[in-house]
């Protein structure tokens, strides 16, 4: 995903020698109490030491020994309104970032506010689901890791992303719709029941469960923390 410069390098290798230069040059005036001894040995060595040291990090830079690439995938976070799935997939995109890896994020809120004109009919969740599906094989493809995460509640559309990517990982956030009804933060389950909003997932439209998701994770009574730290630890990172 990413590699050591020469610049980068060069910068290692200079600050490393001041600071082990000046603790060498100390010891050796502590012993003869001879700042001109002190200073020449300090000075012989830092020049030797320099290059042997760039030398080292190039040569090892090269070897694969003790190295793992990190290949890019698309991690798609499904479940049900509520379970969990933004949260955690933010979460755990900020911690690949940090690492300084190629990664990007995409919300299911997030994406419908750039086409508002998406509807809830199956036709219209399918399309939706296939387009960032799309968007997110092409980053994939350009070694990004992309996370999704969208209810994406039919088998079809979320194979149909599966067989478009290289490396497809599909995570359910399969925290029960009960559990999910309680948390309701937006009170769209409510106004589900009551038939004011239509078409709503786990309600009056159905949520078909993964068969065999790469990872499954259940977040009642899981805080936050601990249900990244179990995904970053069934993706590898």
């Amino acid at each position: 995903m990413y590699r050591e410069t020469n610049g980068r390098s060069l910068i290692k290798t200079i600050s490393w020698r001041l600071l082990a230069t000046i603790t060498t040059a100390a010891l050796v005036y502590l012993f003869t109490k001879d700042v001109d001894v002190a200073l020449k040995i300090g000075g012989i060595e830092i020049l030797l030491k320099l290059l042997i040291y760039y030398l080292h990090e190039r040569f090892w830079n090269k070897i694969t020994f003790g190295k793992r690439e990190i290949q890019p995938s698309v991690i798609w976070f499904t479940g049900l309104s509520g379970a969990g799935k933004s949260t955690i997939s933010e979460e755990v995109f900020s911690r690949l970032k940090a690492k300084g890896l190629k990664v990007e994020h995409l919300d299911g809120d997030l994406v419908r506010e750039i086409f508002p004109k998406t509807g809830f009919s199956k036709e219209d969740r399918d399309r939706h689901v296939k387009r960032v599906g799309f968007l997110a094989s092409i980053l994939e493809k350009n070694g990004v890791i992309v996370l999704a995460s969208f209810i994406s509640p039919y088998k079809e559309s979320r194979n149909f992303v599966r067989n478009l990517c290289k490396n497809f990982k599909e995570v359910h956030v399969a925290t029960p719709l009960e559990e999910c009804e309680k948390r309701d933060v937006k009170g769209l389950y409510e106004k589900a029941r009551k038939g004011e909003i239509t078409q709503f997932t786990g309600i009056d439209d159905p949520y078909e469960e993964p068969e065999n998701p790469e990872i499954k994770v259940n977040t009642t009574g899981q805080s936050v923390e601990e249900s990244v730290q179990y995904v970053l630890r069934k993706l590898g990172y």
